[in-house]
């Protein structure tokens, strides 16, 4: 039983998917079979979960199931759109270079998704902090502060009578404030679960100036990664462009993308198509693929345009803390002043009464 629920919570971080594609590549292209590849990295893994779901797959392939067959049934160690690469490896017979490809896609996302959450940490930091700070001050500090002037019977002004009731509320009432905001962030993260909440939400968030503008760029970099690795590795276009509906982060692009998918089948050019949605794609991203398309080199377009979206959300990423830092000050400034205020207005009173 315990083992079971071991296996379950254990997580398999995207650094170990890397290291598992990368070494089975590097097999591969040393002349080893699929079934030697797979049982040398299952005799190496230390985590339990890994190697049994790569023995999983191992035996799978002994039984005469395609590589891509076998990861498919194991969606939590290789998602759909490694397994659509290595599928059209095997078919065309470049399996190892199709590996080659989804390392390097993984590589890069792995890299985009590392900044944007390294660029994350510090204003959530200062924020806990903050919480923090004020939360002890409201309920250890401050009460015994203002009882001297509850003693003095000196007249309160608005500021300190506001911080007062404030004080008094936590101490009374935190618990319930603790359980209603554990509540509400449930609530919350249920809702967001709701495909109509979530298109909803993302709307939103790509018209907030700073966050929109870094949104639009991320997806716009996930966009053009994957669909660029996709189309390498000879996958169908219908298919590159319907998985990449599934990378993509904001509902918005989801949508879009896959609308696209369906039309492509028409005939439409992707280039049209995207142009059709000018609020995600912007023309230089509709005009590259057109070139791409007349040309015969819609991968090498794709990423470049991978590489010039990924500079942007670089640049932008690193530059948050310069734009957040201001903000912040402001905040801490605003607060400070006001707890200031409430404390030495009543100070003031009381050496006028004497």
């Amino acid at each position: 039983m315990f083992k079971k629920l071991s296996f379950k919570l254990e997580h398999i971080s995207f650094s170990q998917k890397i290291f598992l594609v990368d070494n089975l590549r590097v097999m591969l292209k040393a002349g080893l079979s699929i079934i030697e590849s797979l049982e040398i990295l299952e005799a190496q893994m230390e985590s339990a979960k890994l190697k049994r779901l790569i023995g999983q797959a191992r035996q799978d392939v002994e039984k005469g199931k395609t590589l891509a067959d076998a990861l498919e049934k194991i969606p939590e160690l290789f998602p759909a759109i490694y397994v659509k690469m290595i599928a059209a490896g095997e078919v065309s017979g470049k399996l190892d270079e199709s590996l080659s490809e989804a390392v390097i896609q993984m590589k890069k996302t792995y890299a985009m998704n590392s900044k944007i959450r390294g660029a994350m940490v510090y204003p959530l930091v200062i924020l806990v902090a903050v919480v923090g700070i004020g939360i002890e001050m409201m309920v250890v500090v401050l009460p015994k502060l203002l009882t001297i002037f509850n003693e003095m019977n000196v007249a309160m002004p608005l500021p300190t009578r506001i911080l007062i009731f404030s004080s008094n509320f936590l101490i009374r009432y935190g618990l319930f404030v603790a359980v209603g905001v554990v509540a509400l962030a449930i609530l919350f993260i249920k809702l967001k679960r709701r495909p109509d909440v979530q298109f909803f939400l993302h709307r939103v968030l790509l018209k907030i100036p700073i966050l929109g503008h870094i949104s639009y760029q991320i997806n716009l970099a996930r966009f053009s990664l994957t669909l660029g690795s996709l189309l390498k590795s000879a996958i169908p276009i219908v298919d590159a462009v319907n998985i990449t509906a599934d990378v993509v982060s904001n509902s918005l692009y989801k949508n879009a993308l896959q609308n696209i998918s369906q039309k492509i089948k028409t005939g439409v050019p992707l280039s049209e198509l995207l142009a059709s949605y000018p609020q995600l794609f912007p023309p230089l991203v509709s005009q590259m693929i057109m070139v791409g398309e007349h040309s015969g080199t819609l991968e090498n377009l794709l990423n470049e345009l991978s590489n010039y979206y990924n500079e942007e959300v670089d640049q932008l990423l690193k530059n948050i803390s310069t734009v957040i830092e201001p903000i912040i000050i402001i905040i801490l400034g605003v607060v400070v002043g006001g707890l200031a205020v409430a404390v030495i207005m009543p100070m003031y009173s009381l050496t006028q009464a004497i």
